[in-house]
């Protein structure tokens, strides 16, 4: 047996400096000689893990535990079965792990990636805790803990855990990067930049850090940096959708639509929602041939409001001789769609759908048009209320004298950057309730409803959001007030599609691009739309005074 440490010891070594082909046959050559070495077992079978050899490695880690049944053993099985998505067979392993050795740390963190896995977030978090009581120095205890922190939106702890991780080894580049990430989702870019830093000063290549760099730095409104980082990170990554986007973003956010638009195609690229449903197979997309006499499907893609805004293309499809257009777009948008010129046909599912000559995304319109700030198509309105909505809505309107004043202060709580557009509440908002003469009236739906049907006292609002069924009863509402006073959500874009004046309140960070920089105007609603930008991030009622003084003084 003491023969055979040399050569296991010498693959462990290759092992541990990443020379997996060395310790691959430094183990194979341990178990030819002593078949029933358990470490040269497990330890092989740790190698074919990591090289994908799922089922080898599965047998290794069986032989091993027969022969000795070991805690960091089962461990290392119970993490291959993981990556199989075996759960509940992964968590009989980490039990038996943890029953052989209660202080093994590996078992407790596998039973945590296992409870992670399964969204068990709670008892996950436990069991990371529990993982790091028992060895201190664990990185990715650390640094998984960190990750499970920040998809709870615990931006603070979970920058701590990538910190405490960072204590035992500052060149962990996963602390490193991940320290960025809750930095940047923090609203910290200029800690976040130095994040970054660092971890490309330990890797040079790593795309992801350079890509998040650029972002760090668009966020100080340093945008020539930023299109250099982004530049440098597709040099590194050409086919990295999520830079090459967020460099056309960055473009049309300065306003440089004709470069911006190509780059904002790298969208269709990026990993699809889970609820997206791609265009029928067998029509052909159109990329700018001839449509004279021919039938174009637009397909619905990103967000409600982005229906809104690019539905404005229609009129010019029609222009290029397009026989029949159908617009698809969610249920809950088909009637107030419907009053769109140009739009033949409006569908909400596929079923009995016929064949198309071509078929489009809208957010891809602007480019195969050449848009310019100059040459948008902003003709308003294009939408308009349904009468009979309008009707209905009335007697609920009737409720307020002098000013009525529409207000939605939460926008989808899906969005990636929900957390900095959305008000948190009402209460940043009470200088608006300080305007003489004015009438609230909520059109909050879903997120934030429950506050708007019970406001605290002092803030004086008539409950909408509850009774609209769909896009269409917006409209009717909208069209019946003197003004909108929302976040970035779609209700901005059925008022300024309404042409109805609508006031929107804009974050510091994250700002969406279609808004610009600095303006407080906008090309896509010009002389209804009106931007109030946050001067620090997430201080909304600063915002709230602005609006406030810019009411009061209307009035005058």
């Amino acid at each position: 047996m003491s023969s055979q440490l040399p050569n296991l010891e010498a693959a462990l070594e290759a092992h541990r400096a990443g020379r997996f082909d060395e310790a691959e046959c430094g183990y194979r050559e341990t178990l030819e000689r002593n078949p029933h070495e358990p470490n040269a077992l497990r330890l092989l079978g740790v190698v074919l893990t990591v090289r994908g050899m799922w089922i080898e490695a599965e047998a290794l880690f069986y032989r091993a535990i027969a022969l000795r049944e070991d805690a960091l053993c089962l461990g290392n099985l119970a993490e291959l079965l993981l990556m199989r998505k075996r759960t509940q067979e992964a968590y009989a392993i980490c039990y038996r792990a943890i029953s052989i050795d209660p202080d093994c740390a590996f078992a407790h963190f596998q039973l945590a990636e296992a409870l992670n896995a399964d969204s068990r977030v709670e008892e996950a978090e436990a069991a990371y805790r529990r993982a790091i009581d028992l060895e201190p120095p664990f990185l990715a205890a650390h640094n998984n803990l960190g990750n499970l922190l920040l998809s709870l939106g615990r931006l603070d702890e979970g920058a701590a855990a990538f910190r405490r991780a960072l204590e035992f080894d500052g060149n962990y580049i996963h602390g490193l990067y991940n320290l960025g990430m809750a930095l940047l989702r923090g609203a910290q870019p200029v800690e976040a930049e130095a994040a970054f830093r660092g971890a490309l000063a330990v890797q040079s290549d790593h795309r992801d850090a350079l890509h998040n760099l650029g972002t760090a730095l668009k966020l100080q409104g340093r945008y020539d940096e930023a299109e250099a980082v982004y530049r440098q990170t597709l040099a590194l990554a050409p086919d990295f959708a999520d830079a090459r986007w967020n460099l056309g973003v960055l473009l049309l956010t300065q306003g440089r639509l004709e470069e911006g638009w190509p780059h904002a195609e790298a969208r269709l690229a990026q990993q699809p929602k889970p609820d997206a449903v791609p265009p029928p197979a067998g029509m052909r997309q159109w990329l700018g041939e001839s449509l004279g006499g021919k039938s174009l499907l637009l397909w619905h893609e990103q967000g409600y409001g982005d229906c809104v805004q690019f539905a404005r293309y229609a009129p010019l499809l029609k222009t290029l001789g397009v026989r029949h257009l159908t617009l698809m777009c969610p249920e809950p948008m088909k009637p107030l769609m419907a009053t769109m010129a140009g739009v033949d046909e409006i569908r909400s599912h596929t079923a009995g759908l016929p064949a198309h000559d071509y078929w489009a995304y809208p957010l891809s319109l602007p480019l195969r048009f050449g848009t310019r700030l100059d040459t948008v198509p902003a003709a308003l309105p294009y939408l308009r209320a349904l009468p009979e909505r309008i009707e209905r809505w009335r007697p609920r309107l009737a409720a307020g004298n002098g000013l009525k004043i529409g207000l939605v202060w939460k926008g989808f709580a899906g969005n990636q950057h929900d957390e900095t557009r959305s008000v948190p509440g009402l209460a940043p908002l009470a200088p608006l309730w300080t305007v003489p003469g004015a009438t609230f009236f909520s059109l909050q739906k879903g997120q934030g409803e429950t506050e708007a049907a019970a406001p605290p006292a002092g803030q004086p609002i008539v409950h909408l959001g509850s009774a609209i069924e769909d896009f269409a009863d917006t409209a009717a509402i909208v069209a019946q007030l003197d003004l909108l006073v929302t976040v970035d959500t779609a209700a901005a874009h059925i008022a300024g599609a309404l042409g109805k004046p609508c006031w929107l309140m804009l974050p510091r960070d994250w700002t969406d691009w279609r808004w610009l920089l600095e303006r407080n105007d906008s090309p896509w609603y010009p002389g209804v739309m009106r931007l109030f930008r946050q001067s620090d991030a997430r201080d909304w009622r600063e915002v709230a005074e602005r609006i406030a003084d810019a009411l009061r003084q209307s009035r005058t």
